[in-house]
């Protein structure tokens, strides 16, 4: 991991996206740096707390590329906003249905979404349903899932941050309007996982997988 005394705005565009970068005590990031940071969505850490030891798959994808999105009966027409939003900014979307009213399963749709994510054929997913509630419940029930359930951009970004969510799902029937719901995406997938002692966490929820007795 690269580490910086100082990062001018110079450093921050040779830094890749989604990197995690440390600064020494007392270094110093200049103003127009932190634009730049921020846009390219570099973490900063301070030097000497990152931590090798821990598996490198833990984290969710910082810099994601690909999302599979899914939905039941109830959430047509915002997935498809989601899906046309993605899009837009150049992501490649994997549309796992329902395209119809006909009423379908929750737990369907997520575990699609979930193994989607899981097997790495994604770098996050993204379920709706009435409430999002079950598809979360559902998606959790995946080995490797961590789904949460957001319904402010608060809760979207602390879900990435500090869980380490790797699966979004959102109640269609919750949520104020489309614009709300894409800005909770923007912020869920603009979120990267760098600290150590989150991640730690992490290694304890995966130990719970493999050992939940």
């Amino acid at each position: 991991m690269k580490t910086f005394d100082i990062i001018t705005e110079a450093d921050a565009r040779s830094i890749d996206v989604g990197a995690t970068v440390e600064l020494n005590r007392a270094g110093h990031v200049t103003p127009l740096a932190r634009d730049t940071l921020a846009a390219r969505r570099v973490t900063v850490i301070p030097a000497g707390t990152s931590d090798a030891s821990l598996p490198a798959d833990l984290a969710p994808t910082a810099d994601i590329r690909r999302v599979a999105v899914g939905n039941d009966h109830t959430g047509i027409a915002l997935k498809s906003a989601i899906r046309q939003h993605l899009r837009s900014r150049g992501l490649a979307v994997l549309d796992l249905g329902t395209n119809t009213t006909d009423a379908v399963d929750y737990p369907d749709i997520a575990a699609l979404v979930a193994r989607t994510v899981a097997r790495g054929e994604a770098d996050a997913g993204i379920v709706i349903d009435g409430a999002g509630i079950g598809s979360a419940i559902a998606a959790n029930k995946i080995r490797g899932i961590r789904a949460a359930m957001c319904t402010t951009e608060t809760i979207a970004r602390y879900a990435r941050e500090h869980n380490g969510a790797n699966v979004l799902t959102l109640g269609s029937t919750l949520l104020p309007g489309t614009d709300a719901a894409l800005r909770i995406v923007d912020i869920w997938m603009g979120t990267a996982m760098r600290e150590a002692r989150y991640i730690r966490r992490l290694l304890k929820i995966r130990r719970l997988e493999q050992n939940p007795e």
